[in-house]
């Protein structure tokens, strides 16, 4: 039996309904914002799994993206937003069904109920701008909306965002997600002033008065939920003695490469890989880093593998199709020995495939994708916190055995927000620069070592470290064999 209360209509706007909500207990929810593209769901999702995060929840969330990047408004592609899955204890996936949903438009929430995203009891949250628009043909698709939907046990609650958000901005395509996110604060008990905080953070490079009207939608949109609902819903957070950091796999990616010492990350932007350019090009510079936007796929890795043969340490960033088109300059950093690290956000294949959907499409591909025998090494982290530590295991593998390695994630770590302990940062993590002492009279660039099984890395413009670099067989002179 459901817990939520029975009845569909909307409390009245006396200030009621707040002082008899029902509080629901439950050890875990899952919630859904979608709007069009471009509306701030994603941003008001991001928020809302940040502070439940920071209050001790296990969270996990994961984008809805649509697959054009400017779809048409009001359609049943045109779906973006965030899903967020909080808990009382560690949350590891997204769930297979949304129990609340706020959503900006019938048309998108629409696409959710037919992809069978939302449970069979689910809170609907719903605009109802349209319902009273002036275009009598979207007060058609409302209504043809709003039949479809009714042959389910959906509680569906109308909800003035326009009307109410108008109160505060004159554009109202900018201020629906702070309104969203304030109901959400009040529903779930949210910390009011940790949200306040993320706000200003957000919004701290704009301006004070942007910050501010956000802040007012925020509010705005708490009272109204607090005199217009009559439930309330409770996740207790479990507390913990443990400093915790709150990050998305993206950012565990970027943020494990500067603790690991790495000097240059050379990329092309590619769905759902791009963000860790983003958070890279934020701080990188701050550490002695650079990000490089190549022209191509194939150039990012090229940019990549010289600046390793430099001495430097270098890693490139992709998704499937990007990983196909890099496959030759793989094949040859194994053949030359040169360190790389080759991180692989996965996504639908094949071809351009689904670039908004989760699927380990890849690993075939990064295990065998390689004509001829081209040994390296390939990690598959399974959470967000490895996704750090991975970083810094790759760098030493690759410079360790002077081979490629590839960093498997994919669209669901990329995106999904996750607490977990805050590293303690050891300087083991960076390795010391390669030597450029004079190699040792007679000694051959690729010589092994007996003991060690390995082979000195030689740098360009080290005394006697001269020797050909190619991509055809060669023996231990660096003669082509």
């Amino acid at each position: 039996m459901s817990p939520y209360p029975e009845s569909s209509a909307v409390a009245p706007a006396d200030g009621a309904a707040g002082d008899i909500a029902k509080t629901i207990r439950l050890s875990e929810h899952t919630v859904e914002i979608v709007s069009d593209s471009g509306e701030g769901a994603q941003k008001c999702g991001q928020l809302f799994a940040a502070v439940s995060a920071k209050m001790g929840n296990g969270v996990w969330t994961v984008e809805i993206i649509p697959a054009e990047i400017q779809p048409p408004p009001r359609t049943l592609t045109s779906g973006s937003g965030n899903r967020i899955r909080i808990g009382s204890g560690p949350v590891t996936n997204w769930g297979d069904e949304s129990n609340l949903v706020a959503a900006f438009n019938e048309q998108v929430l629409l696409s959710r109920h037919r992809l069978g995203a939302l449970a069979e009891d689910a809170i609907i949250l719903i605009e109802d701008y349209w319902s009273h628009h002036d275009d009598e043909k979207i007060r058609g698709e409302w209504e043809a909306a709003m039949e479809e939907l009714s042959h389910r046990s959906y509680r569906i609650i109308p909800v003035p965002m326009e009307e109410q958000c108008l109160t505060v901005v004159d554009e109202t395509r900018r201020g629906k997600n702070m309104f969203v996110l304030g109901m959400l604060t009040w529903l779930y008990h949210r910390d009011v002033e940790l949200v306040r905080d993320e706000i200003k953070d957000i919004f701290r490079k704009k301006s004070p008065e942007i910050a501010e009207r956000n802040i007012q939608l925020l509010e705005l949109g708490s009272r109204w939920a607090e005199e217009h609902l009559d439930f309330r819903f409770e996740v207790p957070a479990t507390a913990s003695e443990q400093a915790k950091v709150v990050m998305n796999g993206n950012q565990a990616i970027a943020l494990g490469a500067v603790a690991a010492g790495m000097e240059l990350c050379a990329m092309y932007p590619i769905t759902p890989a791009t963000s860790v350019s983003h958070n890279l090009g934020e701080v990188f510079e701050s550490f002695g880093g650079i990000v490089h936007q190549a022209e191509d796929e194939i150039a990012a890795v090229g940019v990549a593998i010289g600046a390793s043969y430099a001495g430097k340490v270098a890693f490139t960033v992709t998704s499937g199709p990007g990983l196909a088109l890099k496959t030759e300059s793989i094949g040859l950093a194994v053949m030359t020995e040169i360190p790389l690290v080759v991180v692989n956000v996965q996504r639908g294949g094949p071809s351009t495939g689904l670039p908004t959907k989760v699927e380990q499409s890849d690993l075939l591909a990064a295990i065998f994708g390689q004509p001829g025998d081209a040994p390296h090494v390939v990690l598959a982290p399974a959470t967000i916190e490895e996704c750090f530590h991975c970083m810094i295991t790759a760098r030493r593998l690759a410079e360790a055995f002077r081979c490629v390695v590839i960093v498997l994630t994919d669209a669901n770590l990329a995106t999904g927000v996750q607490p977990f302990p805050r590293p303690q940062l050891d300087p083991k993590w960076h390795a010391p620069p390669p030597s450029m002492d004079p190699v040792p009279e007679g000694m051959r660039p690729y010589e092994w070592d007996p003991e060690l099984g390995l082979s000195r890395r030689f740098i360009p413009g080290q005394p006697g470290g001269e020797h050909t670099v190619t991509g055809l067989a060669h023996d231990e002179e660096s003669h082509v064999a």
